[in-house]
């Protein structure tokens, strides 16, 4: 489980694609303070263990299905990516449940300057634009971020300056892919709401929902 607060930014070092899995080793210094093989770090929001590590980095197997179901099929070595040692029991809560699931993948289609921030614009598919609320949460690359707007395929968000300098995003322009993870709290909602086969309706309502503060 992790929060969506990147904690650095490291550097793929290497990309080996094979028949049935793959392997990405990436070079990082902050999430290597106590790490341990077995760990789970999500890179760019996808949740990935470390199998070896190193002075310098750590090595991670992918499997083929994470590669086509992500953005991280596209990277190279060279490139910078997010990364964050899942959560603490006990540590601060700063960004919002992620589980490091990636939903699928969405584009950025606009950067735009307002000020001391910057506004994305991201195009994204129904599945994933039908948990996007305003003022709702969605972790793009791993990273807890708040929907200031959205539309029929598009959702934006406005990103603080500490964010673009600390994570890819500063790396971002249009026509490049994001992993997108939906807040998981909508989808277990919508899941309990829908009666299994053979089951009677079930008594979680929007109504009973909207009486009790949601």
């Amino acid at each position: 489980m992790f929060t969506g607060i990147i904690e650095e930014l490291g550097t793929v070092l290497s990309v080996k694609r094979g028949g049935q899995s793959s392997a990405v080793r990436i070079g990082a210094s902050r999430v290597l303070e106590d790490i341990h093989t077995g760990d789970s770090i999500a890179v760019n929001g996808v949740c990935l263990t470390a199998v070896t590590f190193d002075g310098q980095g750590f090595l991670a197997d992918v499997m083929n299905e994470t590669f086509e179901k992500s953005s991280l099929e596209n990277l190279k070595p060279g490139d910078p990516v997010n990364l964050e040692r899942a959560m603490r029991a006990g540590g601060r809560f700063g960004g919002h449940i992620v589980a490091g699931h990636v939903d699928g993948t969405g584009t950025v289609t606009s950067v735009k300057q307002d000020a001391n921030a910057v506004w994305f614009t991201v195009k994204a598919p129904p599945g994933i634009m039908r948990y996007c609320i305003k003022k709702g949460s969605i972790a793009v690359d791993g990273i807890s971020l708040t929907i200031a707007d959205t539309g029929d395929q598009w959702f934006q968000v406005s990103v603080i300056p500490h964010t673009l300098k600390e994570t890819v995003l500063g790396y971002k322009k249009p026509g490049d892919p994001v992993n997108l993870e939906n807040d998981m709290i909508g989808k277990y909602v919508e899941k309990l709401m829908q009666p299994e086969h053979g089951e009677k309706t079930s008594a979680i309502t929007e109504e009973m929902l909207i009486r009790a503060g949601f």
